[in-house]
């Protein structure tokens, strides 16, 4: 979640690990901090809040060296607050640690600290780290790193300097927590992700579990918990700085939204070769009589519109799974069973957890995700990236529909390699995806009519999202983007299922948002709608071009293209995402950066 900046080389770090800082921001906003080693002292600067507030310290409060670690805080141990921001140190103040993931052993590690007379001054699980390289001090600081990371249990990420060790950045990698080292022409550089670095170089190693990385002036070294060495091949990052820039948009978020054409065309561009590109033989994918998908969040949304087009193209069950519930349970799968675990950031610690779980039980599995060189994609068998560039805003747009388009590609090879397709057929699919970004861009330019719907919508304080079919997952998406960026209370609810509950909340003062394409379900939906009307309730009915009865029957329509009814979500997709931007900007909300939220979920 947190995010981790280190840099040492020939210029001053302060400036280098703020700029990191704040391309790392999506990761954590409750407070920030940085620490130097200059002249043989450590001296760190802390604030909560936002990395403007940091930089409002450091400009009374300047810093200046050019070995230094830098953080931006998602809080799990101990509430935001200036003593619980990192860098933490140790009791002499020579170390400072940074800390993404959690130490599930804390509790005990400060125990036994504090019994040898050590001071804590934090609430946080991160301290322990900085006492317990005291604790070993005299064997040096890399071999006391090494035993202080051995003794940690749980998912962390960690980037260390010490005053004893001037020309030395220490960083530490363990249970999923994401970590990369990149070299540039002034230095080299730590980051959890490679948008902090990509002003310097586009080539990084990525650790993995079990290792430290010593950079210095002799270079990068990696080195295993046990001290032995690692070789390592960097990772060429497919964008550069300037993709991670808000280039004239008021938001990040807003820009994503109408990168969309882009990212789907260069999404299905990229799997043109999809046999290549997946990495699985054939054999593999024609013994499979089961899929299961596992992914969280937005992304178990794009995971149940997997589900329908799956089953339609290749006439196989599937079981779609919210990750942090399935891998706590006893999964039914197989040699048989494809396992396509979904994960924007591939660092995701629950669907890591999952994908773990399925190949313990011998699953085949591949990764849906768009970070190359990530987690997820590294332990899957098969990977299909959703190229769609970076997303910064922490609600996801782009990669949610690029999932989509990934999630249609694989059940299209599929149903061909278990002959449910025939190659006309498939071409014929193929074709249709080819249209969406034409489409796509066809929705955003009426943009306008959502823009001026959204003040008579911002003032209620509960919705309802109602949709039948595939498209029922995509009210559940809806919904979600309205709480995480407008704060409002707003549910997602199979259409069908309105009269068993959620119909008793239907009134003139809740908008019920209605996805109402035309497809074979398109009667039935009509029919909910009336449902609604028949109680006064305010209906918001997303409907397709040409259909004039809807328009009866709503307050307000957008509508979208006619597509197939397998692709009509990516469509319906973006008028959700444009309300719920509206929406939180005249509510005043930091659409960015909603609060309590981060971009990527790499703790339980």
């Amino acid at each position: 979640m947190c995010g981790i900046v280190g840099y040492v080389g020939r210029k001053n770090a302060v400036p280098i690990l703020v700029d990191g800082l704040k391309r790392l921001e999506y990761r954590g906003y409750d407070s920030a901090g940085v620490g130097v080693v200059h002249d043989g002292r450590l001296e760190v600067r802390r604030s909560v809040g936002k990395i403007a507030a940091l930089e409002s310290v450091l400009a009374g409060e300047p810093l200046q060296g050019a070995l230094g670690v830098a953080h931006t805080r998602w809080a799990t141990h101990g509430k935001p607050c200036d003593a619980n921001a990192h860098p933490h140190r140790d009791c002499s103040k020579s170390v400072a640690v940074v800390h993404n993931g959690i130490i599930e052993n804390h509790a005990h590690l400060r125990k036994s600290l504090e019994r040898d007379g050590h001071t804590f001054e934090s609430q946080t699980d991160t301290e322990v780290i900085a006492h317990l390289i005291e604790r070993y001090a005299d064997e040096g600081l890399e071999c006391a790193a090494r035993r202080a990371a051995t003794a940690l249990h749980g998912a962390y990420a960690l980037g260390i300097v010490s005053a004893q060790a001037p020309g030395t950045l220490l960083g530490v990698k363990n249970g999923g927590a994401p970590l990369v080292v990149a070299v540039g022409p002034d230095g080299l550089f730590l980051a959890s992700d490679a948008a902090a670095v990509l002003t310097y170089t586009r080539d990084v190693l990525v650790l993995d579990d079990g290792e430290m990385a010593v950079l210095s002036d002799e270079g990068v070294r990696v080195v295993g918990l046990d001290g032995h060495a690692v070789r390592k091949a960097a990772t060429t990052v497919p964008w550069d700085a300037a993709a991670a820039e808000k280039n004239g948009y008021p938001h990040f978020m807003l820009k994503e939204i109408h990168e969309q054409p882009h990212a789907i065309e260069t999404t299905t561009r990229a799997a043109a070769d999809l046999p290549g590109t997946l990495g699985l033989d054939r054999q593999a994918l024609q013994r499979i009589d089961r899929v299961a998908i596992v992914a969280c969040g937005t992304s178990w949304h794009a995971a149940l519109i997997g589900k329908y087009m799956v089953e339609t193209l290749c006439e196989i069950p599937v079981e779609v799974d919210i990750a942090s519930e399935y891998r706590y349970r006893v999964p039914l799968a197989s040699r048989s069973t494809l396992t396509i675990a979904i994960s924007q950031s591939g660092e995701t610690a629950d669907t890591l957890g999952a994908l773990r779980r399925a190949k313990e039980r011998g699953s085949t599995s591949v990764a849906i995700c768009n970070v190359v060189g990530s987690s997820v994609s590294r332990e899957a068998d098969g990977v299909l990236y959703t190229r769609v560039g970076p997303e910064i805003g922490v609600a996801s747009t782009k990669s949610f529909t690029g999932q989509l388009v990934a999630l249609y590609l694989l059940a299209v090879h599929l149903g061909r390699t278990k002959g449910a397709l025939s190659a006309d057929r498939a071409s014929a699919l193929l074709g249709e995806l080819m249209e969406i970004p034409h489409l796509v861009q066809t929705v955003l330019a009426r943009g306008g009519r959502v823009m001026e719907l959204a003040p008579a919508l911002a003032p209620y304080p509960s919705f309802l999202y109602l949709g039948r079919g595939i498209n029922h997952p995509l009210a559940l998406e809806g919904a979600l983007k309205l709480k995480e960026l407008a704060y409002a209370h707003a549910e997602g609810y199979p259409a069908g299922e309105m009269k068993h509950g959620p119909i008793a909340l239907v009134d003139p003062k809740l908008p019920v948002v209605v996805l109402a394409p035309k497809d074979r379900l398109y009667d039935k939906v009509i029919g909910n709608v009336e449902e609604v009307r028949a109680r006064n309730g305010l209906v918001v009915a997303v409907a397709s071009d040409g259909d004039e009865d809807i328009a009866t029957r709503a307050d307000h329509v957008l509508y979208v293209p006619q597509t197939s009814e397998l692709l009509t979500p990516i469509l319906c997709a973006i008028p959700l995402q444009q309300l719920a931007y509206h929406i939180a900007v005249l509510r005043d909300c930091d659409v960015d950066q909603p609060r309590n939220l981060a971009k990527s979920v790499t703790v339980e």
